[in-house]
C-alpha cells in the first residue's frame, strides 16, 4: 500500500478510540443496570486492568511491528498451532462482536421505527448493517477510518452532553438506590461486572491488528493503543457516572437506547430522538473499524498460511475483498442464528462471549512478551515489561474467571475445535 494511503498517529488514535467508544458506551448502561451503580469500582478497576493490557499490547507493537497484533505475537512466540488458535479465537471474538455492535446499532433504530423490537425485523435489519458497513470498507481502509473519525465527533454529541450537563439533572437518591440492585457482597458484584464492562475496552488492540496499513507501526501502534485506552476511560467513568443518577436500575434494564432515554429525561422527547440519531450514527462508524479489523486478522492469519489463502487475497490498497464478503455472509447467518426475544438479551449473551474470547488473546500476548524476553535481541530491556505482563495476565484470568457457565463451556468449545480444525488442516492450508 503506498505510503499516503496508510494511517498517521492520529487516525490510528481515532481507529482505537473509536471503536472502543461504540456500541459499549451507548448501550452497557442498560446492560450493566443488572448489577447497579456500584459498576463504578468495576469501572475503575477495568480501567487499571485495561491499561496493563495496553502496555502489553504498546510494547509488542514496538518490538514486532507486524499485521496481525496479539495473534501474530502468539505465533512467533509459540509456533504455528498457537498462533493458529490464538487467530481463531480472536476471529470469533471479533465476528460476534461486530454482530453485538451491530444489535446496538439497530437498538437505537428502533426509536424511530419501533417495528424493529420484534426479533425478525431486528435480525433484518442487523444484517443490513452489516452488509453496509462491509461494502464501505471494501472502498478501503483509509475511507473506513475517515468514517470512523467523523462518526466519533458526532457520537460524542451525547456522551458530552450526559457528561457535563447531566450533572445537573443527577439525582443522588437514584444513583443511591441503584447502587447495589444484584444485594450481593460487593467482593462478588463489583468481579461480575468486569465481564460485561470490559467489553467497552476490547477493540484496543484495534490498531496492532491492522499495523500493515499504519505508517511507522512501531512508532505509531504504541501512541494510539495506550492513547486509545486514556480517552476510552475517561468518556465511560464520567458518562456512566451520570447516567446511573438520571434513570433508576429497573427502568435502564429495559432500555434499548440508554443515552437517548437520558437525554429525553434532562430535555424532553424530541431533543432525546435527536441524540438516539448520533449514537446511530457513532454506532455505525465503530462498526465500520470492527468490521476492519475482523478482515485484517483473517488476512494476517492467511499471510501467515495459518488460514486459507483466499481470505488473505488482497486489491491494490490492501483489501481482503473476499475476505470481507465471506464474512458478512457468515456473520448474517449468525444473526439469525442467535436473534432472542429482545435487543438487550441478544446483546448481552454476544459481548460476554466476545469478551471472554478476547481476554484470552491478551493472555496469549501476555506469555509472547514474557517468551521474547528470552531471545530477542533486546530480551533484556524487557524484563522491567516481565510484572506488567504477569499482572495483565493475572486480570485476565480473574474477569474470564468470573464469567457465566454458559459462556465458559461456549470458549472451551472454540478452543478444543479450533485445535482440531489446525490438526486436521492447519497445514494444507498454505497452499490453498
Amino acid at each position: 500500500m503506498k505510503r499516503g494511503r496508510k494511517l498517521g498517529p492520529v487516525l490510528a488514535t481515532a481507529l482505537v478510540a473509536s471503536n472502543m467508544i461504540g456500541s459499549g458506551i451507548f448501550l452497557l448502561p442498560a446492560t450493566l443496570a443488572s448489577v447497579g451503580s456500584i459498576s463504578l469500582y468495576g469501572w475503575v478497576i477495568g480501567t487499571v486492568g485495561a491499561l496493563l493490557v495496553a502496555g502489553v499490547l504498546a510494547k509488542l507493537g514496538q518490538l514486532v511491528p507486524e499485521a496481525g497484533g496479539p495473534c501474530s505475537y502468539a505465533a512467533n512466540a509459540f509456533g504455528a498451532a498457537a498462533g493458529f488458535q490464538a487467530n481463531a479465537i480472536y476471529w470469533v471474538s471479533c465476528v460476534t462482536g461486530v454482530i453485538a455492535i451491530a444489535v446496538a446499532g439497530v437498538g437505537y433504530l428502533e426509536n424511530f421505527f419501533p417495528a424493529l423490537s420484534s426479533p425478525l425485523p431486528s435480525a433484518i435489519a442487523t444484517a443490513v448493517l452489516i452488509w453496509l458497513l462491509t461494502l464501505l470498507n471494501i472502498l478501503g481502509p483509509r475511507f473506513v477510518s475517515q468514517f470512523e473519525s467523523v462518526t466519533i465527533l458526532i457520537g460524542l454529541i451525547p456522551i458530552l452532553l450526559v457528561a457535563t450537563l447531566g450533572w445537573s439533572y443527577f439525582n443522588p437518591h437514584v444513583f443511591a438506590d441503584s447502587w447495589n440492585v444484584s444485594h450481593e457482597p460487593v467482593y462478588k458484584a463489583v468481579p461480575e461486572s468486569l465481564v460485561l464492562l470490559f467489553w467497552a475496552f476490547t477493540g484496543m488492540e484495534s490498531v496492532s491488528i491492522a499495523s500493515a496499513v499504519v505508517e511507522n507501526p512501531s512508532r505509531n501502534v504504541p501512541i494510539a493503543t495506550v492513547g486509545g485506552v486514556l480517552i476510552a476511560a475517561v468518556v465511560y467513568i464520567c458518562a456512566c457516572s451520570v447516567i446511573m443518577g438520571l434513570i433508576p436500575a429497573s427502568e435502564l434494564a429495559k432500555s434499548t437506547a440508554p443515552f437517548a432515554d437520558a437525554v429525553t429525561v434532562m430535555f424532553g422527547r424530541v431533543t432525546g430522538g435527536l441524540i438516539a440519531l448520533a449514537a446511530l450514527t457513532k454506532s455505525l462508524g465503530t462498526l465500520g473499524g470492527w468490521v476492519l479489523m475482523t478482515a485484517q486478522t483473517g488476512k494476517a492469519a492467511a499471510d501467515r498460511g495459518l488460514f486459507p489463502r483466499l481470505l488473505g487475497r488482497a486489491d491494490d490498497q490492501g483489501v481482503p475483498i473476499r475476505n470481507l464478503l465471506l464474512m458478512a455472509a457468515l456473520m448474517s447467518v449468525i444473526v439469525f442464528v442467535t436473534v432472542s426475544p429482545t435487543l438487550g438479551e441478544q446483546f448481552g449473551k454476544l459481548i460476554a462471549i466476545s469478551t471472554i474470547l478476547c481476554l484470552l488473546v491478551y493472555v496469549y500476548a501476555c506469555l509472547a512478551l514474557l517468551r521474547y524476553q528470552r531471545w530477542v535481541p533486546a530480551g533484556s530491556a524487557l524484563r522491567a515489561w516481565r510484572p506488567v505482563a504477569v499482572a495483565a495476565m493475572a486480570f485476565c484470568a480473574v474477569v474470564i474467571g468470573y464469567a457465566d457457565a454458559p459462556s465458559l463451556w461456549l470458549t472451551l468449545a472454540v478452543m478444543i475445535f479450533s485445535a482440531v480444525i489446525y490438526w486436521l488442516f492447519g497445514r494444507r492450508w498454505q497452499v490453498i
